[in-house]
């Protein structure tokens, strides 16, 4: 520990010693070269200012020569709230975190450990690796959901493996539909938090005025329409995982309130005057490139560092053609157990009709694209004309043969054959072939009347 006021050194030293550490102290910054350079020190959590000069650039410089000498040796800085800008400039220079003043104890603890944890090879390597084996994985990781042997994929459910277990803040980045809440449920899965509440806000569907409302609650009365007290979603998630999607959709003055939270680990209902403290990871997600949104300066820089202490790049599925026969079967194989569809099989042209596709909507458009075929193709086999077909319909385009010429049948017709067939399929079981269809069962007994089908098909 680097700070020349000998009562935070006493302070943190006690804490320290509490959580199993072992602390050294240095006044000021030749000090603690000489005991970086000497001793077995594993972190080092140094102050910003050693002097009168109150800018910073004191530690910034520490923190340089450190790197120096020990270029793998995690960093911590303290600052003051107000030089958040400063710590950010730290974390480009290679520190691991920052804390801000005043501090809350658990969060030195966490922060620590999880640099130490990070430091002993979770975070990512430097030297080019083979990628692991998937059955080793399996065997070291709970990462059901994610299918694939891709050797980038490979690499990445290692990373995912190995970071679970700490305290690491993640930002998880790619395009849409490549599996970002899956990779969230497997961090919390493979945490010492596995059996604390897993708590998803879709951020991009929380309009500016209830964000505070929504996040951290409110008290019944604190505005017009709040006629009952509110558990706000970092509440509901205190001692789980917090999974922020969808994060570069929020707006800036909501990013100030969030990085507020993520940063002291401390809040306000709305309506109330008492703070209060929450214990969580935070895991977000975004298919938005947030490095050109800071730049755009619609994304704050300093909540941008606080979240992708650890980042996870998810790749297209068109860099990851092997796997998708991998992902076909398995979708095959679950939507013909949901939808009580006997023994079906894909035929090797429609693998190669697979393989071949661009899929710019990924691995949730590859899983829809099944899950029509299985509804909607008869017979045991769904071959490739039929996905063509059925890919067509999906994009509005026609296609001879399947379905109808332009002209020859309305859209109501063509509803009334789909649920006639799909009806029958099910033997008419109006709960199945509503759940096929995504219609709820009124709506279909509606439909039923209207096109004056039975319900037994």
């Amino acid at each position: 520990m680097v700070d020349d006021d000998a009562s935070v050194t006493a302070s943190l030293s006690l804490l320290l010693r509490q959580h199993g550490y072992d602390p050294v102290c240095a006044s000021g910054p030749e000090e603690a070269l000489e005991r970086v350079c000497k001793q077995n020190v594993a972190l080092v959590l140094q102050d910003m200012n050693f002097s009168v000069e109150t800018s910073g650039r004191e530690g910034l410089d520490l923190l340089r020569r450190i790197k120096a000498e020990r270029r793998d040796l995690p960093v911590v800085l303290v600052t003051a709230w107000g030089s958040i800008a400063l710590a950010v400039e730290g974390v480009k220079a290679g520190a691991a975190d920052f804390l801000t003043k005043p501090w809350s104890n658990a969060h030195v603890i966490q922060s620590i450990d999880t640099a130490l944890s990070l430091a002993a090879g979770v975070g990512d390597r430097r030297e080019r690796q083979p990628p692991p084996c998937r059955a080793d994985l399996d065997a070291k990781y709970e990462l059901s959901g994610l299918i694939g042997e891709d050797p980038e994929l490979l690499r990445l459910l290692d990373l995912i493996g190995r970071v679970g277990p700490t305290e690491a803040s993640v930002l998880i980045t790619g395009e849409s539909g490549t599996g970002k809440e899956l990779v969230a449920e497997a961090l919390h899965r493979n945490s010492p938090r596995r059996d604390a509440p897993f708590v998803k806000v879709n951020l991009g569907g929380i309009s500016s005025t209830l964000f505070e409302s929504e996040m951290f609650g409110h008290v019944r009365g604190a505005f017009t329409d709040a006629g009952a007290d509110r558990v706000g979603r970092f509440e509901k998630a205190h001692g789980g995982t917090i999974f922020l999607d969808e994060i570069g959709d929020l707006d800036l003055p909501s990013q100030v309130k969030l990085l507020r939270v993520l940063q002291d680990r401390t809040y306000e209902v709305l309506g109330s005057s008492v703070t209060r403290s929450v214990e969580v990871r935070v895991v977000s997600a975004t298919n938005r490139d947030l490095g050109k949104a800071v730049a755009d300066s619609v994304f704050r820089e300093d909540l941008l560092y606080r979240l992708n202490l650890i980042t996870v790049k998810l790749p297209p599925l068109r860099d990851r053609r092997g796997d998708i026969p991998l992902l076909a079967a398995r979708f095959l194989e679950a939507s013909v157990r949901d939808y009580g569809r006997g023994p079906t099989t894909l035929t090797a042209e429609a693998h190669r009709w697979l393989v071949e596709r661009k899929w710019p909507g990924n691995i949730r458009q590859l899983k829809q694209s099944i899950e029509r075929a299985v509804l909607v193709v008869d017979g045991d086999a769904i071959d490739a004309i039929d996905l063509e077909t059925l890919g067509r319909l999906e994009s509005g385009e026609t296609s001879r043969g399947t379905l109808p010429q332009p002209g020859s049948m309305t859209l109501d017709e063509l509803e009334r054959a789909m649920i006639s067939n799909c009806m029958k399929h099910y033997d008419g079981n109006v709960s199945r072939a509503a759940n096929a269809l995504g219609l709820s069962r009124a709506a279909l007994y509606r439909r039923l009347e209207k096109f004056g089908l039975a319900q037994d098909g």
